[in-house]
């Protein structure tokens, strides 16, 4: 069943004010409100986040990829912890992320545009580029189906992207093929995070749920104190990401720096301009700051498909919102960035354990005190 019914139309009434739900057909039709593209257009350039539904993603891939992948982050720890990848790589297979006490924040399992070297080829990548799929994904023997459906929920993603981007152009008043994806296939990172339960006394446990005498209640603790993913913008163009859960955990910066919440809109996405597109469009485009927090006894779990241009792109700020005036935007290459991602993600956020194991080709498993 896709999202194009009149229910769905008429649940995306665009909001006043804050993240919008927007119902990208009518949005992208001929006959598109001028008020409903000047919220997408003040949305784009506030907050950087929008949500969308109508968007023709039919809604059982959408569920059947979050069952298959939700059933494999359900499996015992002992079984999830042999579907790391075999060479340490951060950004393939299973891995679980401790807090600086040892607590468990989250766990992720994450897949790789191409399954190998030969794929990428195969797909237009140079020699150089494909050996960014050296490191294999790892797809677990009990979700026989996981790949399948999650190729094509990767695919749909995409044309998610594809659609804003032309949104986003429509709402700026530029052509709609402004923004340069590239001839080859766009890059992309594709994760699915796993927030679990948090009931560390003082980090969003509820004290009349047993925790220690004196300890703040649950709602008595600020957001900032019980963070399950650090404030952040991506460096994509666009991520498009599925949330679904028990609690409204995920948040996106105002403009006055203050936060709010996105709400769990059921059949939305949520897509979110990365700092790519910020450069293109010469900081027009705000990128959109957003982080995680928990929520007690609570879960919840999303997907994001991470959207760049093809490798072979340079990201410069375009004449069209420039005027061809010298920008404080610096050129990004898309292949530059690609190349020193895990080196440079290891540099800030790598534990000396996980970068031996990576500098070793072998399995890495965080330890977590529960």
């Amino acid at each position: 069943m896709s999202l194009d019914t009149p229910q769905a139309a008429a649940a995306s009434t665009a909001p006043t004010g804050g993240i919008p739900t927007i119902d990208l057909a009518a949005a992208l039709s001929d006959s598109a409100p001028a008020e409903l593209l000047a919220t997408v257009r003040a949305a784009a350039e506030q907050y950087g986040i929008i949500q969308v539904v109508n968007h023709g993603v039919p809604q059982e891939l959408i569920n059947g990829f979050h069952r298959s992948v939700g059933r494999v982050l359900d499996l015992p720890y002992e079984k999830k912890s042999r579907l790391a990848s075999p060479t340490g790589h951060p950004y393939r297979g299973w891995r679980q992320w401790p807090d600086d006490f040892g607590r468990l924040e989250l766990e992720r399992f994450s897949i790789g545009q191409f399954d190998t070297p030969e794929d990428a080829r195969a797909a237009g990548l140079t020699e150089e580029q494909a050996q960014l799929y050296a490191h294999p994904n790892v797809w677990p023997e009990q979700e026989p189906d996981l790949r399948s459906t999650a190729v094509r929920y990767h695919d749909a993603m995409i044309g998610v992207a594809r659609q804003v981007l032309t949104l986003y152009a429509r709402a700026l008043g530029v052509p709609p093929d402004t923004f340069p994806m590239g001839d080859g296939p766009e890059y992309t990172h594709f994760t699915v995070n796993n927030y679990p339960t948090w009931t560390h006394p003082g980090n969003g446990r509820d004290a009349a749920a047993g925790a220690a005498p004196g300890t703040p209640a649950d709602e008595d603790v600020p957001d900032a104190d019980k963070l399950l993913l650090l404030e952040h913008a991506d460096g994509s163009v666009l991520t498009v990401l599925h949330q679904e859960g028990d609690y409204t955990g995920l948040q996106g910066q105002r403009p006055d720096g203050g936060w709010t919440p996105v709400p769990i809109v059921p059949g939305a996405l949520q897509v979110f301009t990365g700092t790519l597109l910020t450069t293109w469009t010469d900081g027009r485009l705000h990128a959109g700051r957003h982080r995680v927090v928990a929520g007690g006894s609570m879960t919840r779990r999303s997907s994001a498909v991470f959207v760049h241009p093809s490798l072979d792109t340079v990201v410069a700020p375009l004449d069209v919102f420039t005027g061809g005036e010298e920008s404080d935007y610096d050129p990004v290459s898309v292949w530059d960035e690609a190349a020193q991602r895990v080196e440079e993600y290891l540099q800030v956020f790598g534990r000396p354990e996980q970068v031996a194991a990576w500098r070793e080709g072998r399995p890495y498993v965080a330890e977590v005190t529960r």
